[in-house]
């Protein structure tokens, strides 16, 4: 940026009065310019320049970029690598950050037990009746770390008690850092004890470390792992040799459970319970075996110090090595379910019931209307006393909710729910005889809204992770029948707070958190805290955004609709290109119309609107063009007198009002400000803020001193104008803009961009002075989601959550896009309202297509004509821009000469593949016209989608009848009058078309209920629970993504790619091998690119990972569950001789994001391909990595999968065409790769 010179207008010296003062001053500035020359620049001027001055910082580096564009993209690519490094090295800051942390959390642990120990007076060891030797005991625990602390104080009692007993205690992080430490001691094992290790890796190389080691107990982890469970006679070998508990257990086993399918895993806990007395009376080893394995696992599973020593003794006696040691105490019992209260600290209630009746007594919120949640809590935590347990409902109830907290083992999450809480609308459904009580108990406590700090699924819980929706229809009968909000709002408990806060949630715990829990209808997860080193932190900030969440969806059930003050955005983007007031797919002006007609039907006020038929047609329109012309800059300019001189336009004859606010900078500036005591602290309400005006601070650098900024929508008073119009108690306004096309410091400083100043007012706006219940984002789709942040999990500083707030947001979304709508479900507290896309049509051919076919059908007919055709058929190629697409041969377009020099019989078999190729353009199909909300298809319309998913499979004739309603019957005879001839019947045509008739009517029945698109947006804003469904397409997905109105989610991450998608892929890839070995003497590709775009994955199951894997050799490896754990490599010679193809990956960020655990299981396969021992020509990957290596690069060198910047989406390369801010497709080029050029997967960390 040295000696570089700009000039830029002068700043007016007060502000104008009116608009023509402001014309004046606009006049002098043109004609006014100011030099700056910048002789030298620095980090800190560089900084300074961009926070005092934006406008000066732009106009610099676009001067820059004109100057010397190789040294400008130089710059960009330098830049790139120091935000990478500068990522690295925040990573490694907090990684060095939360170990201190651990050390000195850890120190205080220790200095708490032996405070304890020293309590509890000297131990005395335990008499022996014999010489006893060294029993070795390994312990290694998973997703139980915050309980290292206590297995060693454990080890600690026993050396005391026992000194023979030699416990070992490790986490599932030990195998990576100290494996070999590990190793030795498995190797000299007597016992190993192992709970809740899931990680692929982990459980594979204890397999293999496993096999000589005696006793091996291992409970709730891979089903890989505990199927090495071995306790004398005693195992759970999962390959078929056990023969499993002898048929006198079997029958106990039975006795136990509802017998009802999603419950056998409560009533398998039962047993567990119990099971110990009853096999006391049970004859053989096998049963005494089992009962020592069952004792065990019932101390393990009550927890504390004093149960885990007597486990370890009581296991040592029994199993190995007997040494007359006292019986040691029974486990010390905590219920499998119950409730807590910090008032009664120890004191557990053995229902709700129970402990409601305590709290209308005691509790501090008694005598009060607070909200009533109920909480699911892991029954673990409560156990070993996780302080962050107490805080949690401690502060529920200082946020004015009144707790329910019920603790659970995780596996009979649905039973408490569906037995033994309820809601005033089951009651009212079960009183008007529309709904069975079946297992309800006649005091279950009713309950505003239910809260899981678990994730997981409903049913099934841990245990049914990789269930794959198998008990989803149990869990949605469930909660439609409690009809309250669900919400997932858990700690993290596989991932740290400080990973967390730089690189969002991932892997595994995205999956419990999000993608489980969406299948049963989850709204708004809110993480509630990570782990620091082995302890679980709970962040304040986040309890309390779940608190003012819950309040406003609990205020939508309790006010009647006449009193909720609603808003509804549309959408205005891009800007300046007519696009104010639309979404993809959808009729917006009919749509508001119906939307607006339903809510008056309902109750809501929207003022003086007119009612009955046809009185609010045209009002779409007109809301439209009012709102258009509020965007008008004078209007703008003048504010909201502006806003009120123009009206309510074309509107006004149905009640519109006008209905803009200002927002001033210092209110803004309140607004964006956190309390001043929350920071900056390190342990905080928000941890590590770094001031409590924080926000503003980052604004400010990009937009300026709010005080003094003119931008975007601002007034000549310098305020921020919020447009809109009102009906009654409904605010209708278009979302603001962006605001960054064409700004290219969009497209340096991503990490630090801010919403502009209007924008944050606008939500804020919305939030605390309009005072919305709810707001109702119309269609596909808006920004908010989009906005600066952690890239899933939102913390105190995202923006998505600064802007929404406490406010529930109803989204109305093509049901077709579930990759993009669930960024608006995950970021943007989105409660997704599905709506159908419009039917399909075909493509046709326009009129030069036309001729053309009718000449090509001509010569086709007769090929003597060709002579005299052939000018005329290539011209009309040429014409038509088809010359590229059908080539003559390989690299040479068709042109009245080429046609000319080229044989009949050559021309003629290229007029064959042209026809074809016209006939595959004529029966494309494509999205027709635009949906309207809620309404059915028309007959014409049923019967283009039918048609359309049917294809050739039923005659047009079946397809009109069964469209119009006659039913299967007529639709047969149809068929058969169509098929009459053997030649019109198609070959993929069923044998038996009554299954097929049979489908085809369901799927008009379900189309039909299109108008629960309405009704399941107003479900939404009464705060009721909204039905979940998979989101996708009719012709791909099948009638399983419909009904709409549905609260859409995507596809399991950890089944990615399903077998046909794999297959489909392995084809796609063997295609494009093929074309280029044909096309190259034979010769393989070296390296493939392929793009990863979420929207495509999620349609097509995985399609595009099936391609990368058929590439490089390899193949899903499946854990007993079903979950893909692995990418495994084909060994060579089972490739037919074929090399591994290396690929570069371009990621969408979506991709990015919602699939984080694809991405580390891909590049943890190209590390294992460049590290095969395998010939470099067979194995490209290997190849490139040491020709890499050679040139010095030895960090990275494995790396294949790039995105933009963590947290950003998107290539800006359309944002700057739109915005004309190019000068060639070099600079677009650029920009690409300049946005893409972020590398991600385990060789970062």
């Amino acid at each position: 940026f040295a000696n570089i010179t700009v000039q830029l207008p002068t700043e007016p010296t007060q502000e104008p009065e009116d608009a023509e003062q402001q014309q004046q001053q606009q006049q002098q500035q043109a004609e006014q310019m100011q030099t700056y020359t910048f002789r030298d620049m620095d980090d800190a001027k560089f900084a300074a320049l961009g926070r005092d001055n934006p406008k000066l910082l732009m106009a610099l580096l676009e001067a820059a970029q004109t100057a010397d564009k190789a040294a400008w993209q130089a710059f960009q690519a330098d830049l790139s690598t120091l935000k990478l490094k500068r990522q690295r090295l925040n990573g490694q800051l907090s990684d060095a950050r939360s170990l201190l942390d651990q050390a000195l959390r850890e120190a205080s642990k220790r200095e708490g037990l032996a405070a304890a120990a020293a309590a509890e007076g000297p131990i005395t060891p335990l008499k022996t009746s014999s010489a006893v030797r060294p029993v070795r005991i390994v312990l290694i625990c998973g997703f139980e770390s915050f309980n290292v602390a206590l297995y060693n104080a454990a080890a600690k009692r026993l050396k005391a008690l026992a000194p023979h007993i030699q416990l070992k205690v490790y986490s599932d992080r030990d195998i990576a850092s100290r494996k070999k430490e590990v190793g030795i001691a498995l190797a000299g094992a007597d016992c190993f004890f192992g709970s809740l290790l899931f990680d692929y890796d982990t459980v594979e190389w204890l397999r293999s470390q496993l096999t000589t080691v005696p006793v091996v107990l291992v409970f709730e982890s891979a089903l890989e792992l505990m199927g090495m469970t071995r306790i004398g006679t005693f195992t759970m070998d999962p390959s078929g040799k056990s023969k499993g508990p002898p048929p006198a257990i079997k029958k106990v086993l039975s006795m136990f459970g509802s017998g009802r399918e999603e419950d056998r895993l409560t009533g398998y806990l039962s047993f567990l319970k119990i099971g110990p007395q009853l096999l006391k009376f049970l004859p053989g080893k096998k049963a005494r075996d089992l009962r020592t394995w069952l004792t065990v696992y019932g101390y393990w599973n009550q927890g504390g110090l004093q149960n885990v020593v007597s486990m370890f003794l009581y296991l040592t006696e029994q199993q190995l090595a007997p040494a007359g040691l006292p019986t040691p105490p029974p486990p010390l019992e905590t219920p499998q379910t119950g409730c807590l209260h910090p008032a009664r600290p120890g004191h557990y209630w053995a229902s709700p019931a129970d402990y409601m009746a305590w709290y209308k007594k005691e509790g501090p919120l008694r005598g009060t209307d607070a909200p009533i949640v109920g909480m699911l809590l892991y029954r673990k935590h409560v156990i070993t006393d996780q302080p962050y347990v107490l805080q949690l409902i401690s502060q529920m109830e200082a946020e004015g909710l009144i707790p329910v907290p019920v603790f659970i083992n995780g596996v009979e999450a649905h039973t408490v729910v569906r037995d033994q809480l309820t809601s005033d609308h089951e009651q009212h459904e079960i009183a008007a005889g529309r709904l069975d009580r079946g297992t309800l108990r006649r005091d279950a406590v009713k309950v505003d809204a239910l809260v899981s700090t678990i994730g997981f699924p409903l049913v099934g819980g841990p245990a049914g992770t990789m269930e794959g929706g198998r008990q989803v229809e149990v869990a949605k009968a469930i909660l439609s029948s409690m009809n309250v909000p669900y919400v997932v709002a858990a700690p993290l408990l596989i991932q740290d707070l400080a990973s967390w806060s730089e690189q969002g949630i991932q892997g595994l715990q995205s999956v419990v958190l999000y993608s489980l829990p969406e299948l049963d209808g989850a709204i708004d997860t809110v993480p509630l805290g990570g782990l620091v080193g082995d302890d679980i932190f709970l962040v304040p900030e986040r309890v309390t955004r779940l608190a003012s969440r819950l309040h406003k969806w609990v205020a939508l059930r309790r006010k009647p609709p006449s009193e909720r003050r609603l808003a509804l955005l549309l959408y205005g983007f891009p800007p300046g290109v007519g696009a104010t007031g639309t979404a993809a797919l959808l009729n917006v002006p009919q749509s508001l119309e119906r939307l607006l007609g339903a809510m008056q039907a309902a109750g809501y006020d929207l003022g003086d609107l007119p009612e009955g038929p046809g009185a609010l047609e045209g009002l779409g329109e007109a809301l439209l063009k009012t709102l258009k012309g509020q965007e008008e800059p004078r209007t703008v300019s003048r504010g909201t007198q502006g806003i009120n001189a123009l009206g309510a336009g074309p509107a006004a004859q149905w009640g519109v009002q006008p209905a803009a606010a200002e927002v001033s900078p210092q209110h803004l500036r309140d607004l964006l400000t956190f309390p001043h005591t929350w920071g900056p602290t390190e342990w905080g309400p928000i941890p590590y803020l770094p001031d409590e005006d924080a926000l503003v601070r980052r604004m400010e650098r990009q937009w300026g001193n709010l005080l003094s900024y003119r931008g975007i929508n601002s007034t000549t008073r310098g305020t921020l104008l919020v447009p809109g119009v009102q009906l009654g108690k409904l605010w209708i306004g278009i979302q603001p803009l962006l605001g960054l096309e064409g700004d290219p410091m969009r497209l340096l400083f991503e990490r630090d961009l801010t919403p502009h100043p209007q924008y944050a007012a606008a939500y804020k706006w919305l939030q605390q002075d309009y005072g919305a219940d709810a707001v109702i984002h119309f269609g596909m789709h808006g920004t908010v989601e989009w906005l600066p942040g952690s890239p899933l999990g939102n913390t105190g500083l995202s923006w998505s959550d600064v802007l929404l707030g406490p406010l529930p947001n109803v989204y109305l979304y093509a049901a077709n896009n579930p990759s993009e709508s669930i960024i608006a479900k995950r970021r943007g507290y989105g409660t997704i309202i599905s709506h159908n896309v419009p039917p399909y049509g075909r493509a046709g051919l326009y009129k030069q297509l036309t001729i053309l076919r009718d000449l090509l059908s001509d010569v086709r007919g007769d090929p003597n004509s060709v002579g005299a055709l052939k000018d005329a058929i290539a011209g009309n190629v040429e014409a038509s821009g088809l010359q590229a697409d059908c080539p003559l041969r390989e690299g040479e377009e068709m042109s009245a000469e080429q046609a000319a020099a080229v044989g009949d019989e050559e021309f003629l078999e290229w007029c064959d593949r042209l026809y074809i190729y016209l006939q595959t353009l004529e029966n494309r199909l494509f999205s027709e016209g635009l949906h309207i909300l809620g309404a059915p298809p028309s007959t014409s319309q049923m019967a283009q989608y039918l048609g359309a998913y049917y294809g050739d499979a039923l005659p047009s004739e079946a397809v009109e009848v069964l469209a119009e309603g006659q039913g299967a019957e007529r639709a047969r005879a149809a068929l058969e009058k169509a098929w009459r001839q053997p030649a019109a019947r198609p070959a993929e045509a069923p044998a038996d078309a009554s299954q097929l008739l049979k489908e085809a009517e369901s799927i008009r029945s379900l189309l039909l209920r299109n108008r629960e698109e309405l009704s399941g947006l107003l479900n939404a804003l009464d705060g009721a629970w909204v039905p979940p469904e998979a989101g996708g397409d009719l012709l791909r997905d099948g009638p399983g993504v419909l009904p709409t109105g549905r609260n859409i989610h995507a596809l399991d991450p950890y089944r990615m790619p399903g077998p046909a998608a794999e297959a489909r892929g392995a084809a796609a890839a063997e295609a494009i091998l093929t074309a280029h070995r044909e096309q190259n003497n034979g010769a393989y590709p070296e390296t493939v690119a392929i793009n990863l775009w979420g929207l495509d994955a999620i349609k097509t199951k995985g399609e595009s990972v099936g391609m990368v894997l058929h590439m490089v050799g390899a193949r899903p490896v499946k854990e007993g569950t079903g979950r893909i754990a692995r990418y495994e490599l084909i060994p060579l010679e089972e490739m037919n001789g074929r090399p591994r193809v290396d690929c570069l990956c371009n990621m969408s960020g979506i991709f990015r994001d919602a699939f984080q655990n694809v991405v580390e299981l891909l590049d943890d396969l190209f590390a294992r391909a460049a590290a095969a021992n395998e010939p470099e020509h067979m194995n490209f990957i290997r190849k490139h990595a040491r020709d890499l290596e050679r040139q010095g690069v030895t960090s990275g060198n494995t790396a294949r999968l790039f995105s933009n910047p963590a947290g950003d989406y998107g290539s800006m390369v359309n944002e700057r065409v739109g915005a004309g801010n190019w000068e060639n497709s070099e600079e677009l080029g650029d920009t690409w790769a300049a946005r893409n050029a972020f590398s991600y997967g385990e060789w970062l960390t």
